[in-house]
């Protein structure tokens, strides 16, 4: 069943998430229109290739053109002009860039699968859901096609080299038996004496004419079998390949998930497989050559360069297919890869996308920090490190769940090399540790029919700190350079980085939110972003972002984004609740902390039965390190002036029960029921059961739009309205009530 058609059959909560999605940019009435076209198109691969895109966008104006010209001959006029506004306004707004436009597209479709995905777990009781099936784009059913034919004109080219080796076989023997007759008195254009040999000779011409005119056919097939090898290989390693690269890039900061390297990974084995078998088939041709030749013979010109030819891609081949499948990362730190704390222990695994049985346990992989050391002392300051742990490992077959040729490195660390001025090579560096990066390289060789071919890969550039108070720092440096590149190996990055636009931030924003709450950020809650970080406008597409804006200016005064996942404004905020029942509450991102901060503000009725807006003081990281936003939601209540402790909060926006939205994520509280056969009577607790409840004191007609969090109090201090120098506002308070039982 098609994408667009699922979604149709989503509850209403899901479909509330779904037309959060679109806007004006990609508006839902052409996702509608177009769903069958939209989503047999590539829009990853157009998002990060121009050309592409270009003739994507052009064939989605087609594609408008041919619905509009359907809702003509329905005479439905609202969905004409409906389309042709759409039209005019992707014209003018995408024409120039096609690319950003492809960015868009593909993130809602990612963002409809993971949708999609998780309202399948859902109900499924929190089974696995898994994705549907990748989509195979016209590009990949084109290379695929084009493997097909190379592999049947390789078996084709076999059947006519053993047809070569037999009307050589055919024309040897007749030579030889007439030589060694004493009838061929001349060389093979000479004169014969009878009539008899004269026929003879005739019919050895003959069959040397025809053993020339095959050995011709096939060097010159062989030629174009070559030339075909090299163009899907071009497309297999400058396309796919780079495309899996940048897909990986993109994923490591949150981005939609990589695809497998599966199908890769046979198209790479297919081409290799037909590489090696045409040099087999070349090696035989001067075979062939060396038992019979004669002047002018096509193998003689020829074979050379095939074989250099031939040899040439295979290298290049099994170069390409060696890649880092699992990008550096700390286990304790899974959704910050790439960044690396000294002594702490970080994974990476490499594959080989050639897959030959006769290669398992055969290449053994080194690993290294900084090889190109030229490129790092570029420089000026840069650290330099060692690789602790197990760095070398056999690539095998038998650690992978598909039987690929891997080495997955499980314990490495690394160690700063320590140096007079505390490692750096010079003491006034340019670079702040979390600008400086850092390539691990993998290295091997491989020794296979005759060939000895060095192997060598990189990670992405890694930073690496030693503390971990510089992680958002580091991350924002990782972020920023894979949102703005996909050079492998630019670790110079930062001695002059990039400039970024606001489309680019926000869509990473929205990763970055998606990869922790399985949904991305709103255009509105992306505009309250961008207004926090650029002032207002009324566009913000294309404002540019420099790296110092994003990482270092206004820490104080503006959103610190290493910490924001996502924001409503309090007008918006006011706007949505206000017509809710009282009860109704929602969670947003606090725009004032700038370690990052949440709070959640509800809907309630004053005793004259007016609407109030009511919001408590954010929790901060520390706060939330020690018991859980669920927990405290959960628990949360308020004490009114007749000091009953009540819960305001009861449903999550729209109208979801808090109990279905978070009851599943408290921790359980233990249950002490007494032994089957025992007297409970006779059985003492040394403890009651203790729990945490936040909670807010409010007197009647005494209300703030921001509960502030103060310092804990005891109960019996609040029960017995003791004076406070800071009335005026509403206290928030956590009661840890642990009472203690007779022994």
């Amino acid at each position: 069943m098609a994408q667009w058609n699922q979604l149709q059959q989503l509850e209403t909560r899901y479909l509330e998430q779904l037309y959060h999605l679109y806007s004006d940019s990609f508006p839902m009435e052409l996702r509608q229109f177009l769903a069958p076209w939209i989503e047999s198109q590539d829009w990853a691969y157009a998002a990060n290739k121009e050309s592409h895109a270009t003739l994507v966008f052009h064939n989605l104006l087609g594609e408008i053109d041919q619905q509009y010209s359907r809702f003509l001959q329905e005479n439905n006029v609202l969905y004409q002009h409906n389309l042709r506004r759409i039209k005019q306004h992707l014209q003018s707004k995408y024409l120039e860039k096609p690319m950003e436009i492809a960015r868009i597209v593909a993130r809602c479709l990612w963002e409809e699968q993971r949708l999609l995905q998780t309202a399948t777990s859902t109900s499924q009781d929190g089974s696995a859901a898994h994705p549907t099936g990748t989509v195979v784009t016209e590009k990949q059913q084109i290379l695929e096609h084009n493997l097909q034919d190379i592999r049947k004109r390789v078996q084709d080219m076999e059947q006519k080299m053993k047809m070569l080796e037999n009307l050589q076989d055919d024309f040897d023997f007749n030579y030889k038996t007439l030589k060694s007759q004493g009838e061929l008195n001349q060389d093979l254009n000479g004169n014969s004496q009878a009539a008899a040999t004269r026929q003879k000779m005739a019919q050895l011409e003959q069959m040397l004419s025809a053993l020339d005119q095959l050995r011709r056919q096939i060097v010159t097939e062989m030629g174009g079998l070559l030339t075909a090898m090299d163009y899907v290989q071009k497309n297999l390693t400058d396309e796919e390949l780079a495309d899996w690269k940048r897909r990986q890039q993109i994923a490591c900061i949150g981005g939609p998930p990589n695809i497998c390297l599966d199908r890769l990974e046979t198209w790479i084995t297919s081409l290799a497989e037909s590489q090696l078998q045409i040099r087999q088939q070349i090696k035989k041709l001067e075979e062939l050559q060396q038992k019979v030749s004669y002047k002018g013979d096509p193998i003689i010109q020829h074979r050379p360069a095939l074989e250099e030819k031939i040899v040439d891609l295979f290298r290049n081949l099994m170069k390409s297919a060696f890649v880092v499948e699992r990008q550096p990362c700390m286990p304790m730190h899974p959704d910050r890869p790439l960044v690396i704390k000294t002594g702490v222990q970080f994974t990476n695994k490499v594959r080989l996308l050639v897959k030959f049985p006769e290669l398992n346990y055969q290449l053994k992989i080194k690993v290294c920090i900084d090889k190109e050391s030229g490129d790092v002392a570029a420089i000026r300051g840069s650290r330099k490190f060692n690789i602790l742990g197990t760095n070398t490992k056999v690539m095998n077959m038998e650690e992978s769940n598909n039987g690929s040729l891997s080495a997955e490195f499980k314990h490495l660390t690394l160690r700063e090399q320590r140096c007079g001025n505390g490692g750096r090579t010079n003491s006034d560096a340019s670079l702040i540790v979390t600008e400086e990066l850092h390539l691990i390289t993998f290295e091997t060789e491989v020794y296979h029919q005759g060939l000895k071919i060095d192997l060598e890969t990189h990670s992405l550039p890694v930073v690496v700190i030693s503390n971990i108070c510089q992680m958002p720092n580091a991350w924002a440096s990782i972020l920023w350079y894979n949102m703005l590149t996909n050079h492998p190996k630019n670790v110079n990055f930062f001695t002059k980085p990039p400039v970024g636009t606001w489309d680019q931030v926000a869509e990473v924003l929205s990763w970055q939110f998606s990869s922790t709450t399985k949904r991305g950020l709103t255009i509105e809650q992306l505009t309250t972003l961008a207004e926090k970080l650029l002032g207002p406008s009324v566009n913000y597409s294309g404002c540019q972002i420099t790296w110092a804006k994003f990482c270092k200016e206004n820490m104080a005064g503006k959103v610190y984004f290493l910490y924001i996942m996502g924001f409503i404004s309090k007008e918006r905020e006011r706007a949505i609740l206000s017509p809710k029942p009282p009860g109704t509450f929602l969670l947003r991102f606090s725009e004032s902390s700038k370690e990052g901060g949440i709070t959640f503000t509800w809907v309630e009725k004053d005793i004259s039965g007016k609407t109030q807006i009511q919001s408590v003081e954010p929790y901060t990281k520390q706060q939330l390190n020690s018991m859980s936003f669920a927990d405290i939601i959960m628990g949360y209540k308020i004490m009114d002036a007749t000091n009953i402790l009540v819960s305001p909060l009861v449903y999550l926006y729209p109208d979801i029960p808090k109990e279905e939205a978070f009851g599943k994520y408290c921790r359980p509280e233990a249950a002490h029921e007494p032994e089957a056969g025992g007297d409970s009577a006779s059985i003492t607790q040394p403890y009651l059961k203790t729990k945490f409840i936040c909670v807010t004191p409010t007197n009647s007609g005494n209300t703030s739009d921001l509960f502030p969090m103060m310092s804990p109090r005891t109960l019996d201090s609040l029960m017995h309205n003791e004076p406070e120098a800071h009335s005026g506002h509403l206290d928030s308070i956590t009661l840890d009530m642990d009472v203690a039982s007779p022994m």
